[in-house]
């Protein structure tokens, strides 16, 4: 089971509103999440607990986020029992036959084995933008898709910091390879959530024979692998986000962010935990970068632009590094915040095809295409991949206004990028 905070009323932060969420879908809390635990929240708890033979004390502890996880992962585990068919388990639970056979490949609907356990999926979207998009709910996501879509994989790029896991997904058997990435910057974590919502709507489209903007998702899959890491600097977006609001390695991140008192804490924070900002740690250009950013005043651990003692210095960037050094990636796109613009470029390195494909994602998201400024242009993860491999790489600015951007963004953000992201995976083709 995930790590969950124990919250009662007058609790505050991204915890409650995971909380409110499940109680929404579970039927028993109206209204935005929020993240504020007041008397509605309370009600609304108080009353799931009664109905689910939890003690009603309108506190969130240990068995009740164990009796709520189903509501966060989209699934739930239910033992055969005499009787049961696909389709009178699809009817209670209120999901569909097509569904629960997608969610177990190996089941033969006809001779359902009583007392093995089968996979049911929820009637909604695992993957929500309502709430804050923390490292804990990401697992959550995780988890979900991967058992309602056995076909999507899901394994580990590495660590951080703090020992959370670098959670990699892909889908596909094509032998082209494709890379997506997001919140390498921890204030620009809206970008996780865009991911997984596209990898959500790319599944589902494969299990039931659909499209994803307009392209056959079957024909997707059987043409290329996508690889994704959804989110590159999970201790940072913890901090962004107020999951992690104590202990050592906050204490830590508040001092570092003390020396440098004109970027607000934690908002302001892009770095990893320790203070390095991951977009600065790829060996391309990497000694011009330092001497951009000693410059601007970022000569020791900071919120952001600290390039770190050596390239490759911290776990986060080094994982993304080596995955990409594993496989054979013929387009790999970095997800970041903000100002609606394609960046294209790295120095004079001109990879085939590879303006022609940024003027395609221009014209299906409205984003403008642009060169790289030199002040940020060097030493990030699509520097080095054009560098590198001298194959079409871009980072993908998404939104607009000041980092971290607000979750009302997200609609908008998400049908501006989902032609990128359906494009990409067949650009280079």
């Amino acid at each position: 089971m995930a790590e969950y905070k124990l919250i009662r009323r007058g609790s505050m932060g991204p915890f409650v509103s995971m909380l409110q969420l499940a109680l929404s879908r579970s039927g028993y809390y109206t209204g935005e999440p929020d993240g504020s635990f007041g008397p509605r929240t309370e009600r609304a708890l108080r009353a799931y607990q009664n109905a689910f033979g939890l003690a009603p004390d309108g506190v969130a502890g240990p068995a009740t986020w164990g009796s709520l996880e189903s509501w966060l992962t989209g699934y739930f585990l239910r033992p055969v029992r005499p009787g049961d068919t696909l389709d009178s388990l699809a009817r209670a639970y209120g999901t569909t036959v097509r569904a629960v056979e997608t969610a177990n490949p190996d089941v033969d609907p006809l001779r359902l084995t009583v007392g093995s356990r089968i996979v049911i999926p929820r009637s909604f979207d695992v993957v929500s933008a309502e709430i804050p998009f923390i490292p804990t709910y990401l697992d959550l996501c995780v988890r979900g898709l991967a058992a309602r879509y056995p076909f999507l994989r899901a394994s580990s790029a590495g660590s951080s910091v703090m020992g959370r896991t670098l959670h990699l997904l892909t889908i596909g058997s094509g032998e082209n390879e494709v890379f997506y990435n997001a919140a390498h910057h921890a204030n620009e974590w809206i970008t996780s959530p865009l991911l997984m919502k596209f990898m959500e709507k790319y599944a589902r489209s494969y299990a039931i024979g659909a499209t994803v903007f307009g392209q056959s998702a079957q024909s997707l899959y059987e043409l290329t692998t996508l690889y994704m890491m959804p989110m590159v600097n999970p201790d940072g977006v913890a901090l962004v986000t107020g999951e992690l609001d104590g202990g050592p390695y906050y204490e830590r991140a508040r001092e570092i962010a003390g020396d440098y008192p004109a970027i607000a804490f934690p908002g302001g924070w892009k770095a990893n935990i320790n203070g390095v900002d991951p977009n600065l740690q790829y060996p391309a250009g990497w000694n011009e970068a330092r001497e951009i950013k000693f410059a601007q005043g970022y000569v020791s651990p900071a919120p952001r632009d600290y390039v770190g003692a050596a390239p490759l210095e911290i776990p986060e960037s080094r994982a993304a590094y080596n995955l990409t050094r594993r496989r054979d990636f013929t387009l790999t796109l970095s997800y970041h915040t903000q100002g609606r613009v394609i960046y294209w470029k790295y120095l004079d390195y001109l990879p085939p095809d590879s303006y022609e494909i940024a003027l395609r994602f221009a014209a299906v998201s409205g984003y403008t295409v642009e060169l790289t400024p030199t002040a940020s242009g060097y030493a990030g993860y699509k520097d080095w991949f054009i560098q590198d491999y001298n194959r079409p790489g871009y980072t993908i600015e998404a939104g607009v206004g000041t980092a971290p951007l607000p979750l009302s963004q997200f609609p908008e953000i998400y049908a501006e990028n989902e032609g990128i992201l359906t494009l990409g995976l067949t650009a280079t083709l």
